[in-house]
């Protein structure tokens, strides 16, 4: 990698590298300029002082492996010391545990309840950090996608950019199957559902009980409301413990912050242990603690568990991957009496 360039340079020009391929122009500048204000990137770009293959070019545009960038002179200040990086074995190991499966280029991790999958406000401990204790050089596994702090599961990471890009595109283009099981209360009508709705960020930040972060909560929008977007799952009952509850099988085709869990709610059938949505109007008490609507004998803990991922591998065959229930889900599956080899019939819904 080609260090910053330091204040007062002339125009250069660099390619693009195998592992930079399918980055974005403001990713791929952060990368090698890191001190560079996204501000001022904006700006030569949009005076077409950034050019790639002579075009000029947008911040979101996505590169490809041996094009041309045109570097023009950059406002960077010189980077403080970088702090040294060294390897904690005990992040590795706790990868090694959580892996299901792993070739060459790319490893599916089940992620457990309550470990977050990147940094953000108090999460000092998280996958994408965990990350670097598998680094080599300027090499390092990439998230493929995310899962909530609380939403326990399947996983993809990348070995290398190059695959992350190539992974990016197929969920983009929705050929990766997505398989959620959860446990919500009462029992939905009809059996089986499609669940299409817009949602959007919340009027305000509102917090969450038990740890005390601030987290935007979704809401149902209307089309053409600000930031709406659409959303849609299918579900399906696999088994039930009627009125009391139901085990859904859930396959999301887009990927909204939040979306199983707004959409569970949405339909009166909130995730159990899910301290942030279900509030029903009617039900004071479980407005005041949505957590006290939990059964006797099952765990305070959000019961949605990314179980299967299937997609086409980009170096040819099918990644299958399944994972078991964390263990406070295995209690209250075991507490209702559902058998996790039962039919699960999310497997005869649409796949768009």
């Amino acid at each position: 990698m080609s260090a910053p360039e330091p204040k007062g340079v002339g125009v250069t020009t660099t390619a693009v590298t195998e592992d930079e391929a399918g980055m974005r122009v403001d990713r791929w500048f952060k990368r090698r300029y890191p001190t560079l204000a996204l501000s001022h990137l904006a700006k030569i770009c949009r005076k077409g002082e950034v050019r790639v293959d002579g075009k000029r070019v947008e911040t979101s545009t996505r590169l490809e492996e041996g094009q041309k960038v045109r570097v023009p002179p950059l406002k960077i200040e010189t980077p403080a010391a970088p702090a040294v990086k060294r390897a904690n074995p005990e992040d590795a190991q706790a990868l090694a545990n959580m892996t299901l499966f792993e070739d060459k280029d790319l490893m599916v991790l089940n992620k457990p309840f309550g470990l977050a999958t990147q940094g953000g406000s108090g999460q000092k401990r998280h996958i994408d950090g965990m990350l670097e204790a598998l680094a080599k050089g300027d090499s390092r596994p990439v998230l493929v996608h995310r899962l909530d702090r609380d939403t326990s599961g399947v996983l993809l990471i990348a070995k290398s950019r190059r695959m992350a890009a190539d992974l990016g595109k197929i969920f983009r283009s929705r050929q990766a199957k997505k398989i959620y099981w959860s446990l919500v209360e009462g029992v939905p009508k009809p059996s089986q559902g499609r669940i299409s709705l817009y949602l959007a960020k919340g009027a305000g930040m509102e917090k969450a009980r038990g740890g005390g972060r601030d987290l935007e909560k979704m809401r149902v929008a209307r089309h053409g409301d600000a930031d709406a977007q659409h959303s849609l799952t299918y579900y399906a009952i696999v088994d039930k413990v009627g009125p009391k509850c139901a085990w859904l099988s859930m396959k999301p085709l887009t990927g909204r912050t939040h979306q199983l869990r707004a959409h569970a709610e949405a339909i009166g059938h909130p995730i159990f242990g899910d301290p942030k949505y279900g509030h029903r109007p009617e039900d004071d008490v479980r407005r005041r603690d949505p957590l006290r609507a939990m059964p006797e004998g099952l765990e305070r803990k959000l019961h949605l568990l990314a179980r299967r991922l299937v997609l086409p591998h980009p170096k040819g065959g099918v990644l299958d991957v399944t994972a078991p229930l964390p263990d406070h889900m295995r209690k209250s599956w075991e507490t209702f009496g559902f058998d996790v080899k039962h039919y699960d019939p999310i497997e005869d819904a649409p796949e768009e």
